[in-house]
C-alpha cells in the first residue's frame, strides 16, 4: 500500500490507501494495468479483502502513537465486494481482528455502486455506519446516481472528482460543477472533498467556494507509509505540507 494524504485547511487528517503492484521485472506497475483484470477474473474480492487488512492493521499501529492515533484511512471498496452477502461480517471481522477504530477507517465507494440493489447497499452501509465506520462518495457527478439516492445513503463526504478539479480554472463548465457538488454537500450536511489537487490555483479556487479537504499532487503523492510518516513529521515540526 501507498499512502496519499488527505489535507484539511493545512492540516493532514489521514490518508487515501492506494494499492501498488511491485513486479520483480516491470517494476511498478500502476493500478490502472491491474485493477481492471482483476475485477474481471474475480481477484478483486481478494486484493479488496487485503487491502482493507492492511490499512486496518497499520490504523491499529498509528493508534499507539498518540500524534498519529486521530488519523483516518479512506480504503476504496469495489462494487463486487459490496455486493457480498457477508461482506459487514468481513469488515467487521478485520476490524476486530487488527483491533482499529472503526471511526478512523473511511470507505470509498463510487457510485457504480448504485447501479443496482440500491436498498441493499443501503442496509450494508448503515449496518457498518452504525459501528462507527465513515463513508465517502468517490468520483462524485461522473456516474449514475440519482440525488433521491443519495438522500437516503447514510454518507459522510462527497468527492470531488479529478476531472472537474483538473480544469477548474479553465473550463467554465467544470467550475460551476464543483461550486455545486461543495453547495450539495452542505445543504445535506455532509463534508466534502476534492480530489486531483495539483496546483495552488486550483486549491484557492475549491477554497472560495466553500471546500477546505484537499487530496493530491499539490500537497503529497502516494508514497509507501514511511515517506508518508516523514511527511507528517516534517509537518508538525512547522513545514508547510507543499514544501
Amino acid at each position: 500500500l501507498h499512502y496519499q494524504a488527505q489535507i484539511d485547511g493545512s492540516r493532514i487528517t489521514g490518508a487515501e490507501a492506494l494499492v501498488r503492484w511491485r513486479h520483480p521485472t516491470r517494476g511498478i506497475v500502476p493500478p490502472a494495468d491491474f485493477i481492471p483484470l482483476a475485477e474481471e477474473t474475480g481477484l478483486i474480492l481478494a486484493l479488496g479483502s487485503w487491502v482493507l487488512e492492511a490499512a486496518c492493521a497499520q490504523l491499529a499501529r498509528w493508534a499507539t502513537r498518540p500524534h498519529m492515533a486521530d488519523l483516518a484511512i479512506a480504503v476504496n471498496v469495489s462494487i463486487q465486494q459490496f455486493r457480498e452477502p457477508d461482506f459487514v461480517g468481513k469488515v467487521l471481522a478485520i476490524i476486530r481482528r487488527t483491533g482499529a477504530r472503526p471511526d478512523r477507517l473511511k470507505l470509498e465507494l463510487t457510485e457504480s455502486v448504485l447501479v443496482d440493489n440500491v436498498q441493499d447497499i443501503i442496509q450494508k452501509m448503515g449496518a457498518l455506519k452504525a459501528k462507527g465506520v465513515v463513508f465517502s462518495l468517490d468520483d462524485f457527478g461522473i456516474g449514475y446516481s440519482s440525488l433521491s439516492y443519495l438522500k437516503q445513503l447514510p454518507l459522510d463526504q462527497l468527492k470531488i472528482d479529478r476531472s472537474f478539479v483538473r480544469d477548474v480554472l479553465v473550463d467554465p463548465n467544470d467550475a460551476v460543477i464543483a461550486k455545486t457538488i461543495v453547495a450539495l454537500a452542505r445543504s445535506l450536511g455532509l463534508g466534502v472533498i476534492a480530489e486531483g489537487v495539483e496546483t495552488g490555483e486550483q486549491r484557492d479556487f475549491l477554497a472560495a467556494a466553500g471546500c477546505y479537504a484537499y487530496q493530491g499532487y499539490y500537497f503529497c503523492r502516494p508514497v509507501p507509509v514511511e515517506d508518508f510518516e516523514a511527511l507528517l513529521a516534517s509537518v508538525e515540526a512547522g513545514q508547510c505540507v507543499t514544501e
